[in-house]
Protein backbone atom coordinates (compact mmCIF):
# COMPACT_ATOMS: atom_id res chain seq x y z
CA UNK A 1 0.00 0.00 0.00
CA UNK A 2 2.93 2.34 0.70
CA UNK A 3 4.09 2.24 -2.92
CA UNK A 4 0.55 2.93 -4.14
CA UNK A 5 0.31 5.91 -1.80
CA UNK A 6 3.62 7.19 -3.22
CA UNK A 7 2.16 6.81 -6.72
CA UNK A 8 -0.93 8.69 -5.57
CA UNK A 9 1.22 11.50 -4.15
CA UNK A 10 3.07 11.73 -7.47
CA UNK A 11 -0.19 11.93 -9.41
CA UNK A 12 -1.40 14.60 -6.99
CA UNK A 13 1.76 16.64 -7.59
CA UNK A 14 1.30 16.36 -11.37
CA UNK A 15 -2.36 17.35 -11.08
CA UNK A 16 -1.47 20.30 -8.86
CA UNK A 17 1.19 21.44 -11.35
CA UNK A 18 -1.18 21.15 -14.32
CA UNK A 19 -3.99 22.92 -12.50
CA UNK A 20 -1.90 25.79 -11.17
CA UNK A 21 -0.25 26.25 -14.55
CA UNK A 22 -3.36 26.07 -16.71
CA UNK A 23 -5.58 28.30 -14.66
CA UNK A 24 -3.40 31.17 -15.85
CA UNK A 25 -4.98 30.58 -19.25
CA UNK A 26 -8.09 32.26 -17.83
CA UNK A 27 -6.13 35.51 -17.78
CA UNK A 28 -5.06 34.90 -21.38
CA UNK A 29 -8.72 34.34 -22.34
CA UNK A 30 -9.74 37.61 -20.69
CA UNK A 31 -6.95 39.53 -22.42
CA UNK A 32 -7.73 38.01 -25.82
CA UNK A 33 -11.44 38.66 -25.35
CA UNK A 34 -10.75 42.26 -24.36
CA UNK A 35 -8.43 42.81 -27.31
CA UNK A 36 -10.92 41.25 -29.71
CA UNK A 37 -13.82 43.35 -28.37
CA UNK A 38 -11.79 46.55 -28.59
CA UNK A 39 -10.55 45.72 -32.09
CA UNK A 40 -14.07 44.92 -33.25
CA UNK A 41 -15.68 48.01 -31.67
CA UNK A 42 -13.08 50.72 -32.24
CA UNK A 43 -10.84 49.47 -35.04
CA UNK A 44 -13.60 47.80 -37.06
CA UNK A 45 -11.40 44.71 -37.19
CA UNK A 46 -11.96 41.24 -35.84
CA UNK A 47 -10.81 37.71 -36.41
CA UNK A 48 -12.55 34.38 -36.11
CA UNK A 49 -9.19 32.93 -35.19
CA UNK A 50 -9.09 35.04 -32.01
CA UNK A 51 -12.60 33.89 -31.12
CA UNK A 52 -11.59 30.28 -31.67
CA UNK A 53 -8.43 30.74 -29.59
CA UNK A 54 -10.71 31.83 -26.73
CA UNK A 55 -12.79 28.66 -27.16
CA UNK A 56 -9.68 26.49 -27.34
CA UNK A 57 -8.27 28.03 -24.17
CA UNK A 58 -11.60 27.60 -22.39
CA UNK A 59 -11.62 23.94 -23.46
CA UNK A 60 -8.09 23.42 -22.16
CA UNK A 61 -8.93 24.97 -18.79
CA UNK A 62 -12.26 23.15 -18.44
CA UNK A 63 -11.07 19.71 -19.56
CA UNK A 64 -7.50 19.65 -18.32
CA UNK A 65 -8.33 21.13 -14.91
CA UNK A 66 -11.11 18.64 -14.14
CA UNK A 67 -8.59 16.44 -12.32
CA UNK A 68 -7.43 19.50 -10.37
CA UNK A 69 -11.02 20.14 -9.27
CA UNK A 70 -11.29 16.50 -8.18
CA UNK A 71 -8.01 16.72 -6.26
CA UNK A 72 -9.19 19.82 -4.42
CA UNK A 73 -12.68 18.35 -3.85
CA UNK A 74 -14.25 21.22 -5.75
CA UNK A 75 -16.44 19.05 -7.94
CA UNK A 76 -20.19 18.83 -7.50
CA UNK A 77 -21.28 16.83 -4.47
CA UNK A 78 -24.61 16.22 -2.87
CA UNK A 79 -23.67 17.41 0.60
CA UNK A 80 -27.26 17.40 1.82
CA UNK A 81 -27.17 13.61 1.61
CA UNK A 82 -23.51 13.09 2.49
CA UNK A 83 -23.85 15.11 5.69
CA UNK A 84 -26.38 12.57 7.01
CA UNK A 85 -24.19 9.54 6.32
CA UNK A 86 -21.33 8.12 8.32
CA UNK A 87 -17.74 8.70 7.20
CA UNK A 88 -17.51 5.01 6.37
CA UNK A 89 -20.60 5.18 4.13
CA UNK A 90 -19.27 8.31 2.40
CA UNK A 91 -15.92 6.61 1.75
CA UNK A 92 -17.65 3.57 0.27
CA UNK A 93 -19.86 5.72 -1.94
CA UNK A 94 -16.84 7.74 -3.14
CA UNK A 95 -14.88 4.58 -3.91
CA UNK A 96 -17.85 3.04 -5.71
CA UNK A 97 -18.38 6.21 -7.75
CA UNK A 98 -14.73 6.48 -8.74
CA UNK A 99 -14.41 2.83 -9.73
CA UNK A 100 -17.76 2.27 -11.44
CA UNK A 101 -18.57 5.70 -12.86
CA UNK A 102 -15.51 7.94 -13.16
CA UNK A 103 -13.04 5.37 -14.50
CA UNK A 104 -15.40 3.88 -17.12
CA UNK A 105 -16.49 7.36 -18.25
CA UNK A 106 -12.87 8.46 -18.71
CA UNK A 107 -11.99 5.29 -20.61
CA UNK A 108 -15.06 5.60 -22.85
CA UNK A 109 -14.34 9.26 -23.63
CA UNK A 110 -10.70 8.54 -24.48
CA UNK A 111 -11.62 5.47 -26.54
CA UNK A 112 -14.26 7.28 -28.62
CA UNK A 113 -12.34 10.56 -28.94
CA UNK A 114 -9.14 8.98 -30.22
CA UNK A 115 -10.44 8.12 -33.75
CA UNK A 116 -11.91 11.63 -34.16
CA UNK A 117 -8.57 13.14 -33.19
CA UNK A 118 -6.64 10.88 -35.60
CA UNK A 119 -9.05 11.60 -38.45
CA UNK A 120 -8.80 15.33 -37.80
CA UNK A 121 -5.00 15.15 -38.01
CA UNK A 122 -5.12 12.91 -41.09
CA UNK A 123 -7.38 15.21 -43.13
CA UNK A 124 -5.92 18.44 -41.77
CA UNK A 125 -9.34 19.50 -40.49
CA UNK A 126 -9.79 23.25 -40.24
CA UNK A 127 -12.68 25.24 -38.81
CA UNK A 128 -15.33 26.14 -41.37
CA UNK A 129 -15.22 29.76 -40.16
CA UNK A 130 -13.24 32.21 -42.28
CA UNK A 131 -9.78 32.49 -40.74
CA UNK A 132 -10.56 29.58 -38.44
CA UNK A 133 -7.99 27.35 -36.80
CA UNK A 134 -7.02 23.71 -37.19
CA UNK A 135 -9.30 21.44 -35.17
CA UNK A 136 -7.05 18.62 -34.01
CA UNK A 137 -5.67 20.51 -30.95
CA UNK A 138 -9.21 20.86 -29.59
CA UNK A 139 -9.85 17.16 -30.13
CA UNK A 140 -6.54 16.27 -28.48
CA UNK A 141 -7.58 18.36 -25.49
CA UNK A 142 -10.50 15.99 -24.90
CA UNK A 143 -8.15 13.01 -24.74
CA UNK A 144 -5.58 14.76 -22.55
CA UNK A 145 -8.25 16.17 -20.24
CA UNK A 146 -9.92 12.83 -19.65
CA UNK A 147 -6.52 11.17 -19.31
CA UNK A 148 -5.57 13.62 -16.56
CA UNK A 149 -8.95 13.16 -14.89
CA UNK A 150 -8.49 9.38 -15.03
CA UNK A 151 -5.03 9.66 -13.45
CA UNK A 152 -6.44 11.76 -10.63
CA UNK A 153 -9.29 9.27 -10.29
CA UNK A 154 -6.71 6.52 -9.79
CA UNK A 155 -5.06 8.63 -7.10
CA UNK A 156 -8.42 9.16 -5.40
CA UNK A 157 -9.15 5.42 -5.47
CA UNK A 158 -5.78 4.69 -3.87
CA UNK A 159 -6.40 7.28 -1.17
CA UNK A 160 -9.94 6.01 -0.52
CA UNK A 161 -8.65 2.46 -0.06
CA UNK A 162 -5.89 3.80 2.21
CA UNK A 163 -8.40 5.69 4.33
CA UNK A 164 -10.71 2.68 4.55
CA UNK A 165 -7.80 0.44 5.60
CA UNK A 166 -6.64 2.97 8.17
CA UNK A 167 -3.21 3.50 6.61
CA UNK A 168 -3.85 6.95 5.16
CA UNK A 169 -5.36 10.12 6.57
CA UNK A 170 -6.62 12.44 3.87
CA UNK A 171 -5.52 15.96 4.85
CA UNK A 172 -8.36 17.42 2.75
CA UNK A 173 -11.02 15.76 4.89
CA UNK A 174 -9.30 15.10 8.21
CA UNK A 175 -10.61 17.13 11.14
CA UNK A 176 -8.32 19.94 12.18
CA UNK A 177 -6.40 19.17 15.36
CA UNK A 178 -7.06 21.50 18.25
CA UNK A 179 -4.25 22.87 20.35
Amino acid sequence: MASLLKLSAGIDRLTELVGRTLYWLILAMVLISTYNAIARKFLNSSSNAWLEVQWYLFSVVFLCCAGYALLRKEHIRIDIIASHLSDRANHRIALFGHVFFLMPMCLIMIYYSWPYFLESVRVGEVSSNAGGLVRWPAKLTIIVGFGLLMLQGISEIIKQVGVMRGVYVDPRTAPASSH
